[in-house]
């Protein structure tokens, strides 16, 4: 059931015109009207790392609704500003906070959130960070066992250390001797991953042996967010479940040259005894034909010599580099000041600068590009631009 409004409140939000375009915090607290409904951000500043909440207001019925909220959500900060974009989202800067941590998208009515609300029959939002720049795509990476896929990850890693990530997946299971929780695996109870996983916190996920598997949204953002591009060595079912997802990453199929070839390779590992062999040559026969699927993999990689192979596969990454940059210089090092308020024209959102600010001037201007954006809830928003002009 929802909570009546307050009449007060209802009145002051009937009297706000119908799109609120700069939305200054008020308590920690700011009300932006998309059609027929107000929606409120509000934060506290002394419950520590408390996450900023979210009301919904329906204006026909003058009841606040608790809406399911998905995505990684931003904690509470000195306040914060707000603008709608569009019907879809709404803009968030949190006061006093640096560019990493300072740029949320509330996503109100994105295909995402749309497909939630269909699938919940419930009120549904969702955060998504912002990030300065696109970075470098994932790459996932799958092949048959035995195809080599692993030992062309190694050489990738080794060449690269600085360049090169892979996600720490979640697992349900115990963990064995001298496994560390976050390095090894994320260890997890299975009702917190079964609510991740309806949460649609997970890209790709199994059953293996009465024990659930997965590949989280947060884990692979995590390598990205420390400067490297992840590596997701998986499956062509876990390939499927990704390619499907909101995450955009480049898809390399490792095939053998041939199905006998690959038979001889298994054999010659002398570590699986003729019923496992067997097994996971019924299983690579599904592979490879899965991985014809039109659409699933961007590259097909033929492992005939290792060298050679590894190569290509220098070439595709190459290749693929997002190479997308900004017309002009981007910032990536800014502190949103606690005295600012934003405005915005076309895809830009101009923040206006305090005094004392940054040493900044009255006239200093920030301006945040938003015309290329990718991504979204519930990983990040990539493919902002900011840049400063004094007037």
């Amino acid at each position: 059931m929802g909570e009546e409004v307050p009449e007060f409140v209802f009145c002051n939000t009937e009297n706000c015109p119908p799109v609120v375009h700069d939305s200054e915090s008020q308590g920690y607290e700011t009300l932006t009207i998309i059609g027929d409904k107000v929606y409120s951000v509000g934060g506290s500043e002394s419950i520590p790392n408390m996450s900023i909440n979210i009301k919904v207001l329906d204006k026909q019925t003058g009841k606040w609704l608790e809406p399911i909220v998905f995505g990684a959500k931003p904690v509470a900060s000195k306040g914060h500003s707000s603008i709608l974009l569009d019907n879809e989202r709404v803009l968030i800067l949190l006061r006093d906070s640096s560019t990493y941590n300072s740029i949320w998208f509330l996503e109100v009515d994105t295909p995402f959130v749309k497909q939630k609300r269909k699938q919940l029959g419930a009120e549904v939002v969702a955060w998504s960070k912002g990030l300065i720049g696109y970075g470098s795509k994932p790459i996932v990476i799958s092949g048959p066992s035995g195809v080599g896929k692993g030992t062309l990850i190694t050489k990738l890693m080794t060449e690269f250390p600085s360049t090169f990530g892979f996600s720490v997946s979640h697992t349900t299971r115990a963990p064995r001797d001298k496994e560390m929780n976050g390095v090894h695996y994320h260890f997890t109870e299975r009702n917190k991953m079964e609510k991740d996983i309806q949460d649609a916190k997970f890209l790709e996920y199994a059953l293996v042996h009465g024990n659930l598997y997965g590949t989280s949204i947060e884990a692979v953002e995590a390598v990205s967010d420390a400067g490297k591009r992840c590596i997701l060595d998986i499956d062509v079912q876990g390939a499927r479940s990704v390619r499907v997802s909101p995450l955009e990453a480049i898809f390399i199929f490792v095939c053998p040259p041939s199905f006998e070839e690959l038979e001889l390779r298994l054999r010659a590992r002398g570590t699986e005894t003729e019923e496992q062999i067997q097994k996971r040559l019924g299983n690579a026969r599904a592979e490879l034909e899965q991985a014809k699927t039109p659409g699933l993999f961007d590259h097909m990689l033929v492992n005939d010599e290792l060298e050679s192979c590894y190569q290509n596969l220098k070439k595709i990454l190459v290749l693929d580099e997002n190479d997308k940059a900004p017309s002009q210089p981007s910032m990536k090092s800014f502190i949103v000041p606690f005295s600012h308020s934003i405005s915005k024209v076309d895809q830009k959102v101009i923040i206006h600068c305090g005094t004392n600010e940054l040493s900044a001037s009255p006239s200093t201007k920030f301006i945040l590009d938003l015309s290329s954006l990718e991504g979204g809830a519930p990983g990040r928003t990539r493919g902002l631009t900011l840049s400063t002009i004094n007037s």
